[in-house]
């Protein structure tokens, strides 16, 4: 993206954001872009928003590992611009923004040497992004955001999936009873209102 065009992007971004509010963007790498076919979103990535030192930093569970990242640095990642802000329809208190840096900081440890999931698999130790969303606002908030579905499930919901794809990605052979959550299942759940988007 260009230097103007971001600068656009973390300006506008910037002047909607309150602590806790989830941010969505598209990856512009292969894999991502068929996560997001295959969920029949435009999003394939995201994380959630805090502030450290005064500035504006995503939690975020990326290749390899969970880290914390500069908002200018994870908006340059996403894909002609294409970011959306939501947030809970419950405002946040203090001690709850409080208990979500926490209930992150507290998994992140427990993962800090544990690798991404490339194969996405909700019960599996190791995390994927939307993954580590759900993980920390059910366990900060007793909020559950997203549906954990099987690859199944999800392909027979999205008939423009490439089954192709994904039989190659595994090797030959989809574990389609295998449970996994999409970003595209949190951009949809209703517990949450768009705050900005640029789709």
């Amino acid at each position: 993206m260009k230097n103007t065009n971001l600068n656009r992007l973390v300006e506008q971004v910037s002047a909607t954001l309150q602590e806790g509010d989830i941010l969505f963007i598209s990856i512009d790498a292969f894999l991502y872009k068929q996560v997001a076919r295959g969920t029949g979103s435009w999003c394939s990535h995201v994380g959630f928003v805090v502030k450290d030192n005064n500035q504006w930093m995503v939690i975020e569970s990326k290749v390899p590992f969970v880290s914390t990242t500069p908002l200018r640095k994870f908006l340059s990642r996403t894909c002609n611009g294409e970011a959306m802000v939501r947030r809970l329809k419950q405002p946040l208190s203090v001690t709850e923004v409080d208990r979500l840096k926490r209930s992150a900081d507290t998994l992140s440890a427990t993962l800090s040497t544990t690798l991404y999931h490339l194969g996405f698999d909700f019960n599996s130790e190791r995390q994927f992004c939307s993954k580590f969303v759900h993980l920390v606002y059910k366990d900060a908030l007793g909020i559950e955001l997203g549906k954990a579905q099987t690859l199944e499930q999800l392909l027979e919901e999205n008939p423009q999936a490439s089954v192709g794809f994904w039989r190659c990605w595994f090797l030959g052979f989809i574990p389609w009873k295998r449970q996994t959550l999409t970003p595209a299942s949190q951009i949809n759940d209703t517990q949450l209102n768009t705050i900005y988007s640029s789709v």
